[in-house]
């Protein structure tokens, strides 16, 4: 059975969300309706993928990396599905003002970053309402703009594509574990690979690795030899989201993420 790592959660009264607007591809007329709110449905300590967001009667929907998350702390963080962000929230009964507002400044396609200016000047121009039903968030703007967010699910192992961000081999490296073959397979940054793979409590047992036998410049090399290290032993693995840390009996940690 492949783990999958989950967090402590505190209730709504601890910081309703500041999610921000996220970065939105595509547009259609908004949905009418909305879900009843329920204050005691834990908030914090959760991922939140933005859905969409509604202004004035027209919902864009929001790319899959648009997500927040919220702390017990007064803070929230995310992406808007381009640029992260990070702010405080003041906090009066359901709703929830922001401020001290700061992101990164990246370049991305005209479209999101229009949506990004937009949403965030609305957004942080009134406080928000905080609705929750089940495993969804609505957030909603005096002028009724909404912000709909769902519970973010860890990506699963096996079927996954992994790419390795450490160490660095120019998005090259990546693995897939095949839960029913009880294998892995994918690219070390140069040379293809595959080996057994047995998952479990946690742990994931690797075998000896086949590998093709090309020659790539150093860098991808180095970073090869690396990653081969981690073959013919077993090692630790957590995933947060759409991040899979795998960590050798010596400490050795390789971190990837999953594609799409």
């Amino acid at each position: 059975m492949y783990r999958q790592k989950h967090q402590q959660r505190m209730t709504l009264m601890a910081v309703a969300v500041l999610v921000p607007l996220a970065a939105a591809c595509g547009s259609e007329r908004a949905d009418a309706g909305s879900g009843t709110a329920d204050v005691e449905r834990p908030v914090t300590g959760i991922r939140w993928s933005v859905d969409s967001v509604t202004v004035d009667g027209t919902t864009h929907r929001a790319p899959g990396s648009a997500h927040v998350t919220l702390g017990d702390d007064g803070r929230a963080e995310g992406s808007y599905g381009c640029n992260t962000f990070s702010a405080k929230a003041a906090v009066d009964g359901d709703r929830i003002s922001l401020s001290d507002a700061a992101s990164t400044e990246m370049a991305c396609d005209d479209r999101p970053m229009d949506f990004e200016r937009v949403l965030s000047h609305t957004l942080a121009d009134s406080a928000l309402k905080a609705d929750v039903n089940d495993d969804r968030l609505t957030l909603t703007t005096d002028s009724g703009d909404t912000v709909r967010l769902s519970e973010a699910k860890d990506a699963p192992l096996a079927g996954t594509k992994w790419t390795v961000t450490t160490p660095a081999t120019d998005s090259r490296a990546h693995l897939t574990f095949d839960e029913r073959k009880g294998t892995v397979s994918g690219s070390l940054g140069c040379n293809q690979v595959n080996a057994a793979a047995t998952v479990r409590d946690g742990h994931i047992t690797l075998g000896v690795p086949s590998l093709t036998r090309m020659m790539c410049e150093d860098s991808l090399m180095d970073s090869e030899k690396a990653l081969t290290k981690l073959f013919g032993g077993t090692l630790a693995y957590s995933i947060d989201h759409r991040t899979l840390t795998l960590t050798s009996e010596n400490g050795t940690e390789v971190r990837a993420v999953a594609e799409g």
